[in-house]
């Protein structure tokens, strides 16, 4: 920030981030110090916050919010005491309010990545919260560019070989229309490409239902989106429809799930894959040998099959295979005994093993997801606008 601050207030750029994380309010006064080092006044920063809902579970509890788990159905109480955090995905209209305000930089808490793409739009658009359609259109500009690059030809799997100076390549713009068209475009003298290939494989990323894409806004369509290349690196993006939302907030919940830890040791031709999987074998029966409480104990043999599982094509002989095991548990000293037991195998199992220089695994904390709902109504966003 420090480096662009001063384009930003010359040319008067806004901008708009959920880079706040657990303390938006923290993150606003890094930048008004900067702002103070660099002489720039006159400088609004907007704060929208009030997502964090950790301190205020057990009074929603008691007003009948369920908080079920909404991937498995299960109940709250399963994690209650082990909650650590617990965040609402606040939506765009805040945002777009603390623009009205006059705000030049927006930090939000938890906020839709959708959010933050939409929320410029119904500033300087004026759509209201009916106009579905074009709500519609704007999460879809927000889904599009939220994971940067993929759409410019990063992780491209229709033809990556194609993609032109990936070493620069260049992140995705949405230029936005009052009708609620976009076009999706990158920076001239940029590497990547702009194609209706990159921005399709870009749309169906992280969506579940297409049909049923839920944003606080508003319910996204992505059946009806349409797309046409209208010139080098410009896709357009017409035709979404949306529909209301829903009367819920989403929750983000983590909690503590205990410990995990993972070791790797690479075998070596020849034999290197039955050298690897008789090195599982080994570890496996000395950790039960030693009685040790694992709720899970996964292996890979990586160089083989652990990308794809039993549909990786069959390999004679590889020329090495890694070995990569991990355990997770609720007891630390258990999973941390697994950590001596890795580097062990070195001299008290199969040879040709190498590739252990960073030291024997140590146990870490395990930090698990709970996804759940709120009503919107027992929530409200909070917005402040300072100058400095």
């Amino acid at each position: 920030m420090e480096k662009i601050l001063p384009t930003i207030v010359e040319k008067n750029i806004k901008i708009v981030t959920n880079g706040g994380g657990v303390n938006p309010i923290a993150c606003r006064d890094a930048i008004f110090r900067i702002a103070q080092k660099l002489g720039i006044k006159g400088l609004r920063i907007g704060v929208v916050y009030g997502d964090d809902i950790l301190d205020k579970i057990d009074d929603f509890i008691k007003m009948g919010v369920d908080f079920k788990n909404m991937d498995t159905g299960e109940p709250i109480e399963k994690i209650r005491e082990r909650i650590t955090s617990a965040n609402v995905y606040f939506g765009a209209f805040p945002v777009a309010q603390a623009l009205k305000q006059g705000a030049q930089i927006v930090i939000t808490g938890r906020v839709t990545d959708t959010g933050i793409t939409l929320a410029p739009m119904i500033y300087e658009f004026g759509w209201s919260e009916t106009d579905y359609d074009k709500l519609a259109a704007g999460i879809v500009a927000g889904h599009i560019l939220e994971c940067g690059a993929q759409a410019t030809g990063g992780n491209f799997s229709y033809d990556w070989r194609s993609v032109p100076d990936m070493a620069h390549i260049g992140f995705p713009i949405a230029e936005a229309y009052p009708n609620g068209e976009i076009i999706i475009t990158k920076h001239e003298n940029t590497g990547g490409l702009v194609t209706i290939q990159t921005v399709t494989e870009q749309l169906v990323y992280e969506i579940g239902d297409p049909t049923n894409y839920i944003t606080p806004e508003v319910i996204a369509d992505f059946t009806t989106i349409k797309l046409e290349q209208i010139g080098k690196d410009r896709v357009r993006v017409y035709g979404v429809k949306g529909r209301p939302p829903t009367q819920f907030y989403k929750v983000s919940m983590s909690y503590f799930d205990g410990y995990m830890a993972v070791g790797t040791l690479t075998y070596s031709w020849p034999d290197a894959l039955e050298k690897a999987k008789k090195a599982d074998e080994i570890i496996r029966t000395r950790l039960k040998d030693l009685g040790l409480e694992f709720e899970e104990i996964h292996t890979e043999f990586l160089g083989y099959n652990s990308c794809h599982g039993p549909l990786a094509h069959k390999i004679d002989e590889p020329n090495e295979v890694v070995l990569r095991i991990a355990v997770r548990g609720k007891n630390f000293e258990d999973v941390d005994r697994f950590g001596r037991e890795v580097p062990a195998l070195i001299l008290t199992g199969p040879p040709g093993v190498t590739g252990f220089g960073g030291g024997r695994p140590h146990p870490s904390e395990v930090i698990a997801y709970w996804p759940t709902l709120i009503p919107k109504e027992l929530v409200k966003p909070e917005i402040i606008v300072e100058e400095i």
